[in-house]
């Protein structure tokens, strides 16, 4: 299978965010103004070229893969900051500059490897982009667009889900000599635990760890001890030295 692009890739992406945005082919020709057929058609000719089914054909509705699944979060957030940008860009708003600010962790890991393709697409975009702690005020200083790690509730702006993060524990093997199995939340008595203080805008210390143990049903499990720092890439590196148990994300 060749591995570039085939020329269209950027109309079938588009028509595949429509068909998993509405789970619907009717819907989605709709919302692009073509027929059912073609949606089809665009989907049929993705698939081949990934190698992989991206939607499950049920009698009467759609279901993502696992597949579509990880496309849908690889693409959805980038495709919706372009529109968002241009959109401003338009309006005759910002003349030709687009100021972003975002979280530390999120530039380098998730925006800075997706940025070289965007100016490539729009070389006319002069882009200005600030990475600031969850500490930050979004009323203090100018951007046009944050991209925050939050529930979605910002007063005063105009906000858009990106992408949902899976939160959950990890550490290094190393941690795990010498003491009783790690098998379940009640265990983690036996580790010191790893604190993100700022893990996102207004957060309590403990906020990561108290979280996921309640999704987990285990709210009871004490967490407030253990070691804590301002970043995230820093509770990582110090899970990855075997310092203790931390929460990480994708």
């Amino acid at each position: 299978m060749s591995t570039s692009a085939p020329s269209q890739i950027h109309t079938r992406l588009r028509v595949f965010l429509a068909v998993a945005h509405h789970l619907s082919f009717t819907r989605a020709g709709e919302e692009l103004s073509i027929t059912t057929g073609a949606v089809s058609q665009q989907i049929k000719l993705l698939e081949d070229w990934l190698g992989q089914r991206l939607f499950r054909r049920l009698p009467r509705r759609l279901e993502l893969t696992d597949a579509g699944k990880r496309l849908l979060t690889a693409v959805d957030p980038a495709y919706a900051a372009v529109d968002l940008a241009i959109g401003r860009l338009r309006g005759g708003a910002l003349s030709g500059v687009v100021r972003v600010r975002t979280l530390p962790s999120f530039l380098a890991t998730w925006l800075v490897p997706r940025l070289p393709r965007l100016m490539a697409r729009f070389p006319q975009i002069e882009l200005q982009v600030e990475a600031e702690d969850s500490t930050y005020s979004l009323r203090d200083g100018e951007f046009d667009l944050a991209i925050d790690l939050n529930d979605g509730t910002y007063p005063g702006f105009q906000s858009t889900v990106l992408l949902e993060e899976e939160i959950f524990p990890v550490c290094s093997p190393r941690l795990l000599e010498g003491r009783p199995p790690l098998l379940g939340a009640e265990d983690l008595r036996h580790y010191p635990l790893l604190h993100d203080m700022t893990a996102w805008r207004g957060s309590p210390p403990y906020a990561e760890w108290e979280r996921y143990l309640k999704a987990i049903g285990a709210p009871q499990v004490e967490v407030r001890r253990g070691y804590m720092f301002n970043r995230n890439h820093i509770t990582m590196q110090c899970a990855i030295a075997g310092m203790g148990v931390a929460i990480a994300r994708r």
